[in-house]
């Protein structure tokens, strides 16, 4: 079974899912050119909220909702993936051009820095998985999927405790144990990149359908939103300690 810590991209998603004689298959160039795509309109999207606060601002909420919905979607609905990955990345770089330009304000330079990092991370990551230098066996894939949900399931306490007017320190503070967390989540994040590209190589291999190459594609910006925002949030930690 093919297992990725993105719960996008998990397992069991190429089962049933194959080309049927005539079909065209799904390739990595495919898949790449969609993530172009993709990437694509999530920084056209977050530089128009960028330079529309006015409007984008109120929007933030509306599009994070919007996205965790179409991202819902599609995890069950794959073969919808081609209409609404496009969807998802649009709505995912309205938040992320507010969500940014907050940050920007309150530290200068930082959206820089975390873009230049977030790309300098995809390609060390790609070309450590294409080397060679990380396999992604069935136990290093295991413990990066439970890290990834042990994440998700405290990020979603503290979100409901917040409902009630308890913050967690480790979260929104800067001391060194809020930072060490940060430095971890960011590090399970890249590590989902490599459990990525493992996944729709092997889905390359085992023949897909087409349309897989957009949830491929998905499963990456995904990924890569991510580790956009907790690259920020580290950045953020560690300026507000000078």
């Amino acid at each position: 079974m093919m297992r990725s810590g993105n719960p996008a991209l998990r397992g069991s998603i190429f089962t049933g899912a194959q080309a049927v004689s005539g079909e065209k298959a799904m390739t990595i160039q495919g898949t790449t050119n969609k993530t172009l795509i993709s990437l694509g309109l999530v920084m056209l999207m977050a530089w128009w909220a960028w330079g529309n606060p006015q409007v984008s601002m109120p929007l933030i909420f509306p599009a994070i909702i919007g996205g965790l919905v179409v991202a819902i979607v599609t995890v069950f609905k794959k073969e919808w993936s081609p209409i609404t990955t496009p969807i998802y990345a649009a709505l995912e770089g309205v938040a992320l051009g507010a969500i940014s330009l907050a940050f920007e304000k309150s530290y200068p330079g930082i959206v820089k820095q975390a873009i230049g990092l977030t790309f300098g991370v995809l390609f060390c990551l790609l070309v450590i998985y294409k080397s060679r230098l990380i396999k992604p066996t069935e136990n290093f894939k295991l413990g990066i999927f439970a890290a990834t949900g042990g994440i998700a399931l405290f990020y979603l306490v503290s979100m409901i405790a917040g409902f009630f007017g308890v913050r967690f320190s480790i979260i929104y503070g800067n001391s060194l144990v809020a930072i060490g967390f940060s430095v971890f989540v960011v590090i399970i994040a890249a590590l989902n990149l490599v459990m990525d590209f493992d996944f729709i190589e092997k889905g390359a291999e085992y023949g897909a359908p087409k349309y897989m190459e957009w949830y491929g594609a998905f499963g990456l910006i995904v990924t890569l939103v991510w580790l956009y925002l907790e690259i920020l949030r580290l950045l953020a930690k560690l300026q507000s300690r000078r």
